[in-house]
């Protein structure tokens, strides 16, 4: 297994989510609650900034939309208001991902971002064929419009489901449905492009 995809499942927000009293305290300012909400959604946050921006959203860039993503959290907790089926954790990214959609909108320019990872297979032919496969989907995923791209990656990496989806980016499940579908046709006839060049 790549550590690509080790990362993925650490940077999902499908982990524990904090308890309810623990959200409570934090919207009541209490530091140490916050703190507890900070940890847990860090990483999933940074992930997400990160695979929306493309190769922006390397480096500092990524690291000062993810603390405005979690500056905005703890600023909105004393509204947040639980909505089954919801999670708590599929609100916190909902913030990152406006907060990086924003970011696009301002800069209007999103260059592609390669991420090659170790890959702990033994062989160097399969570490070789397992990097091309993940520099060819990492390029084929920053290649999508921001829009598509902020979609798939809330679905794939996230796991959020169509309802959070359209939440997080202020749309209705059709668009997100539409957004996706015409993703996965793009990313398939990236791939397929990779594979047959």
């Amino acid at each position: 297994m790549t550590s690509t995809v080790t990362a993925l499942r650490i940077a999902r927000a499908t982990d524990a989510e904090p308890d309810a009293d623990t959200v409570v305290a934090a919207a009541r300012g209490e530091r140490w609650a916050q703190a507890v909400v900070l940890d847990r959604y860090a990483q999933p946050v940074w992930a997400l900034v990160c695979r929306v921006l493309g190769r922006a959203g390397r480096g500092h860039l990524a690291e000062d939309i993810s603390q405005d993503a979690l500056l905005a959290v703890l600023r909105s907790l004393p509204r947040y208001e639980p909505q089954i089926p919801s999670r708590f954790g599929a609100w916190v990214l909902t913030i990152a991902a406006r907060t990086a959609l924003s970011e696009i909108r301002r800069r209007r320019e999103v260059a592609p971002m390669i991420e090659v990872a170790d890959d702990d297979a033994p062989a160097p032919d399969r570490r070789a064929e397992g990097r091309d496969l993940e520099r060819a989907v990492a390029i084929a995923v920053d290649g999508l419009s921001p829009e598509f791209r902020a979609a798939f990656v809330l679905r794939a990496y996230h796991e959020l489901g169509y309802a959070e989806i359209a939440a997080a980016l202020g749309i209705d499940i059709g668009t997100v449905k539409s957004r996706l579908w015409r993703a996965r046709a793009q990313l398939q006839a990236a791939l397929d492009e990779v594979r047959n060049g």
